[in-house]
């Protein structure tokens, strides 16, 4: 196993209680992989995903690794409520967590009649579109004949005018959906917060990115007491029990091969491991480098961008120590949105400004949890921030009076969601958006498959790939998901279909 992070963690759990061997070899000092921990002076922080939609997807985990429930190793709880969001003219509504009715009275009364049934329409929408894609995107490894899932499986709204007569799929981005569908800036702007929160594009990105919002809001939002770091810690106490073995600071230069078979990896310290299967937990764009150059895809699969990463939002994260405590009643996440959209989207996604830098304004997700294991005591407040930006290039030097400059605005932003913010800092620490905080978004149905991920088996027998970048792509719930699919292909074969 190259890499520990969720996916691959995930993998090694199932992979060890069928039977197999397990070994894992991480280039890094820790698992977890973009869920990150930061610890000072008595505050920790949440650096990577600060909430877990889709838990069923560790309570399976957990369940069929030791028939152990998951809640007796992490203490989840839900939000309520789910978000809180400020909107550029200063309207703010609070979202219930897991209630459509609820979501649709508050809209209303935040936003004015009508907009509570506008944005439950496009979301009942957004869930034929995730009954349709449920199982080719989430339960089964990607087909040799994935092209079907290039066609946008959200539907046309039956209206004259919008999108036609609504005859078959529609090939309109999430942007054009929004206005149409939405038209009230303030439901454009909540719907393309989700996708901006997982690294998409709303002008590019599918119609079918509309589930986004639907996982969140049907399935609810879940804290774990201690941070989500407690996930991955009992991941790889789960992994441990069950025998698999860990090596960090081991970086795997090589896959090799035999008979035209992956037969093991060479790492950096000069040795040879052997081993009947190698799974590869890392972004899939870097395997023919460990192949000598050898390509692990065909021609008609999906296949990775030629560079690592290519495409993607990066997240430029503040960790704020604050004296004073958490007043009652405070929103866990409050989304404040960009003053100017499309200036945001153009500095994110390379139609211009510096990369790794926020616009003057940007989305800000602000992480405010109600937990005493993020503070010293009640008299202090961990508070994360985050936005996507353009990632930084090794050739854009050092980081430092840029970032402390983006962060300023980041913490200008967030006053909104926090009053008082500035005068309450007792020290921040700054986390530069480069190729390590990459965003990798779930994949979606539409745009002819641009949105898919490499699937997990490669053309090389053998070798499989796994984790956000792999199909089913990013976010926790898919990661572990993506560890399911390899443990299933290594387990029953690469014929095997995946759950039933």
């Amino acid at each position: 196993m190259i890499g520990a992070g969720m996916g691959a963690m995930a993998a090694a759990a199932r992979l060890a209680v069928a039977g197999h061997r397990v070994a894992v070899f991480e280039r890094g000092a820790t698992y977890g992989g973009a869920v990150r921990r930061l610890t000072r002076d008595g505050f920790a922080f949440d650096t990577g995903p600060g909430l877990l939609h889709l838990p069923a997807v560790y309570r399976d985990l957990f369940l069929k690794t030791g028939r152990e429930a998951l809640e007796s190793r992490v203490e989840l709880s839900q939000v309520d409520p789910a978000s809180r969001h400020v909107f550029a003219d200063g309207t703010a509504v609070s979202l219930p967590n897991a209630s459509r009715a609820g979501v649709l009275a508050a809209l209303d009364e935040a936003l004015g009649e009508g907009c509570g049934e506008r944005w439950s329409a496009l979301v009942g929408r957004a869930r034929d579109a995730w009954d349709a894609t449920r199982r080719p995107l989430l339960e089964e490894p990607l087909r040799r004949e994935w092209r079907a899932l290039g066609r946008d499986p959200y539907p046309a709204v039956r209206r004259r005018g919008l999108f036609g007569r609504g005859k078959g799929p529609t090939t309109a981005t999430l942007a054009e959906v929004a206005r149409r569908e939405l038209a009230e800036p303030r439901l454009v702007a909540l719907l393309e917060s989700h996708a901006l929160a997982y690294g998409f594009d709303p002008r590019s990105a599918p119609a079918s990115a509309a589930v986004l919002p639907y996982m969140e809001q049907s399935f609810g939002s879940w804290y774990a007491s201690g941070g989500m770091r407690a996930l991955a810690d009992a991941l790889y106490e789960r992994c441990l029990a069950r025998s698999v073995e860990f090596t960090f600071d081991a970086e795997v230069t090589a896959v090799t091969e035999k008979d035209g078979r992956a037969a093991g990896v060479a790492l950096a310290d000069g040795r040879l491991v052997d081993a009947e299967f190698v799974v590869a937990g890392l972004d899939p764009a870097r395997l023919p480098s460990l192949l000598g150059g050898r390509q692990p895809w065909g021609e008609d699969d999906v296949r990775p961008p030629e560079h690592p990463g290519q495409g993607a939002a990066a997240r430029l994260t503040v960790a704020l120590a604050l004296r004073g405590g958490r007043e009652p009643g405070a929103a866990h996440r409050t989304v404040v949105h960009a003053a100017d959209r499309a200036a945001e989207l153009a500095g994110v996604f390379g139609d211009g400004a510096t990369p790794g830098v926020p616009c003057v304004r940007p989305t800000v997700t602000v992480l405010r949890p109600d937990d005493p294991a993020t503070r010293p005591d009640a008299g202090h407040e961990a508070v994360t921030l985050s936005a996507a930006v353009a990632p930084r290039g090794p050739a854009d030097g050092p980081a430092g009076a840029a970032a402390e400059a983006a962060a300023d605005r980041l913490v200008a932003a967030a006053e909104a969601a926090v009053p008082g913010l500035r005068e309450r800092v007792l020290w921040r620490e700054v986390l530069p958006a480069t190729a390590d905080t990459l965003v990798p978004g779930p994949a979606l149905a539409g745009r002819d498959g641009r949105f898919l991920r490499p699937g997990n088996r490669t053309r090389i027998p053998g070798l499989y790939a796994v984790g956000g970048w792999s199909h089913p792509g990013g976010g926790l719930a898919h990661a572990g998901m993506s560890g399911a699919l390899v443990a299933g292909l290594i387990v029953n074969g690469d014929d095997w279909h995946g759950s039933t």
